[in-house]
């Protein structure tokens, strides 16, 4: 066996979430009901790392934000989805990372002066820049896909706190977080739906502190700390783990940055060496090769 190959196989070994070597492809994650979603997200130190596909995760020809490259990454070990919604020239809440097209599209301009039916017309690009035969897909389509597959993380994009409020008030999915940007937003939510789950930053003490005022119960929160866990700040993560709250970091402009497979595979270990409860990634499958070998 070759060495490099060897240690690769060794270093994403660690990653693989326990008893996921018994199951059967697909690896579906279903949760039911707002209790279930509480219990999948809530502390426990035997749980092994939840592995979250960053803008839906991605591979060679499976562009991210498709619904394409999450049912694949499915194949390989469970996940969870970070997804990006934005709103096209005529109000149609689309997936969609960046403000242009021009990146992960055939199509060049900002996606908010193109109506939906124009951009039914337009196929996305994988990492690597090939253009693939999947189109653009809306919010909706991918709510629908996924309610009996995995969990969402909803990464606003522009979206107006209502519109979601609109979206999610009939509790037609029960798999979603919304990922804020403040203790504002989530006191927005927090005030008109019941059954939904909280991404928010809780980087120190300061932000554990201002979490606290808010009276948001610690059972409907996932804490975001950072690109990684530090020393300096144990004790809030220490905190948060008693009141049942996971720790989840996202790696994608850190480790996921590396050249190789090889190198990217070696800064996952770094980070599982910590014990996040929660890693977010532009590349989940590669936590999952192994179960071929």
């Amino acid at each position: 066996m070759n060495r490099n190959f060897g240690l690769l196989a060794f270093l994403l070994l660690m990653a693989i979430p326990l008893g996921m070597l018994a199951q059967d492809a697909p690896y579906y994650i279903q949760v039911n009901n707002f209790e279930e979603l509480k219990a999948y997200f809530k502390y426990d130190g035997s749980k092994p790392v939840i592995i979250s596909g960053h803008r839906g995760g991605m591979l060679p020809g499976y562009p991210e934000n498709s619904i394409e490259a999450m049912e694949k990454t499915l194949t390989i070990l469970p996940s969870f989805f970070e997804i990006d919604p934005r709103l096209t020239k005529d109000s149609v809440m689309v997936l969609m990372h960046d403000v242009t097209l021009d990146r992960t599209t055939n199509f060049s301009g900002n996606l908010s002066e193109f109506t939906y039916d124009q951009l039914r017309l337009a196929k996305l690009k994988d990492r690597q820049g090939n253009i693939t035969d999947y189109g653009i897909p809306t919010l909706k389509e991918a709510l629908e896909w996924g309610k009996t597959r995995t969990i969402f993380n909803l990464d606003n994009k522009g979206i107006p706190w209502k519109d979601y409020v609109a979206l999610l008030k009939t509790n037609a999915y029960p798999n979603i977080v919304l990922s804020v940007r403040s203790m504002e937003e989530a006191l927005y939510y927090h005030e008109r739906l019941d059954k939904v789950m909280f991404c928010i930053a809780i980087k120190n003490q300061g932000d554990l502190e201002a979490f606290k005022k808010t009276g948001i119960p610690f059972n409907r929160l996932i804490a975001y700390v950072g690109y990684t866990m530090v020393a300096e700040h144990q004790e809030v993560y220490r905190y948060l783990r008693d009141q049942g709250s996971m720790i989840f970091i996202s790696i994608h402009p850190t480790q996921d940055k590396r050249k190789t497979e090889l190198e990217k595979v070696k800064g996952y270990a770094e980070e599982l060496i910590k014990k996040p409860d929660i890693i977010e990634t532009d590349y989940p499958a590669l936590f999952g090769n192994t179960k071929k070998q």
